[in-house]
């Protein structure tokens, strides 16, 4: 299976018609509905947490939840699909170097909105990552990533699929940060190596005409 980008407006069209047109166990609609996802993930190459949301209470506890992540990485980790069902959940993914993206759903949602939203989680983080997406430079950069998965969910709620969108509001939320609340990543990040230059050059000059 191919994964494609939804524009968001469109995904909340899918969702509410995927909704209707599936019976749950009893026999029944289930209504259309908003929170779309359980979670999203990003593990390392040995299936170690770097980043992870819940969304609901599937996986109350902590102990639980890496329970669900190690047999997730287990389970993904050679695998060649972009999809599965698991413990009773869609799931979409990738990879890259060292690190692993997870979506996860409801067994019934629409693949699509998840592929969608895992292309946005991936394509947002590769931006800020400089497209350098591996684990330390994610570490780095792990304050971003977090704002990154904030602007994209919130409560399991798909708030944006468009990755530029997402960027944009990261570096919105760190020009709000004060300087001294900055990680040295995130200050140097907002840095213009040609004020830097020419700020040394000034200072160079002045220290020659004392």
């Amino acid at each position: 299976m191919s994964i494609v980008f939804l524009p968001i407006l469109f995904i909340h069209s899918m969702r509410a018609y995927n909704h209707v047109k599936i019976a749950n166990m009893d026999g029944g609609i289930l209504e259309p509905s908003l929170y779309s996802l359980k979670a999203l993930a990003i593990l390392d190459n040995d299936g170690n947490r770097l980043l992870a949301k819940y969304y609901d209470d599937t996986f109350p506890t902590a102990k639980e939840q890496k329970a669900f992540e190690k047999n997730l990485f287990n389970k993904t980790h050679r695998a060649n699909a972009e999809i599965i069902m698991f413990e009773g959940m869609t799931c979409v993914y990738k990879s890259n170097v060292d690190l692993f993206f997870y979506v996860v759903g409801s067994s019934n949602e629409n693949e699509l909105i998840l592929a969608s939203v895992l292309n946005c989680f991936y394509d947002s983080i590769s931006q800020i990552l400089r497209k350098n997406v591996e684990k330390r430079a994610l570490l780095d950069n792990m304050d971003a990533v977090f704002l990154a998965t904030d602007e994209i969910c919130d409560g399991g709620i798909i708030l944006e699929a468009d990755p530029n969108a997402v960027v944009q509001k990261v570096a919105v939320r760190n020009d709000d940060i004060p300087l001294g609340e900055q990680t040295v990543a995130q200050a140097l990040g907002n840095l213009n190596p040609e004020k830097v230059l020419q700020s040394a050059k000034e200072q160079i000059k002045w220290s020659l005409l004392k």
